[in-house]
């Protein structure tokens, strides 16, 4: 399994695992029934660095790396994953994960903030925290789970500077 910067050839797969993820409508606060078009655009945007995730050529996830700002608080990463449905449970996610952590702190971003962590995404938020991310805020609430219903966000938080 190797990470790699994302290449124009590799839109279609990530894509192909995005729109899955959107459908489901279960961690990203994007519509459902998002255009195609739509999400290239946004995980595509140009202050995104796009990361995949492949073994034998095969894609398996994607990450992209931002800003969480511009101007006074560009110096925060923010960054969101996706892993292909049939590949989750194989440490995947923690690959990219930690790749992301590495990458920021290469760019001299200061800390990571992810700014709508759904509660109900536990996986996510065990490793998030294993990994040294705190939960820093609760927003009740703010996330409509297409089965459970209005349920609660995390503000996750991770300073890259102190040891």
């Amino acid at each position: 399994m190797t990470i790699r910067p994302a290449i124009s050839q590799d839109r279609e797969s990530i894509l192909d695992i995005f729109m899955e993820i959107i459908a489901a409508g279960e961690t990203f606060a994007l519509p459902q029934n998002l255009s195609r078009a739509s999400a290239l655009a946004f995980w595509c945007a140009d202050e995104n660095t796009v990361f995949v995730c492949e073994e034998r050529g095969r894609i398996l996830g994607s990450y992209y790396l931002k800003p969480n700002h511009s101007g006074p608080g560009s110096h925060v990463a923010n960054a969101g994953y996706i892993v292909a449905d049939g590949e989750r449970g194989k440490h995947i996610g923690r690959t990219m994960a930690e790749h992301s952590i590495d990458q920021a702190r290469q760019l001299g971003f200061r800390s990571m903030q992810f700014n709508l962590v759904v509660s109900t995404n536990e996986s996510a938020v065990r490793l998030w925290r294993q990994l040294g991310f705190a939960i820093v805020g609760t927003l009740p609430g703010v996330f409509r789970h297409p089965s459970r219903g209005y349920v609660d966000a995390y503000l996750m938080f991770m300073d890259l500077i102190s040891p």
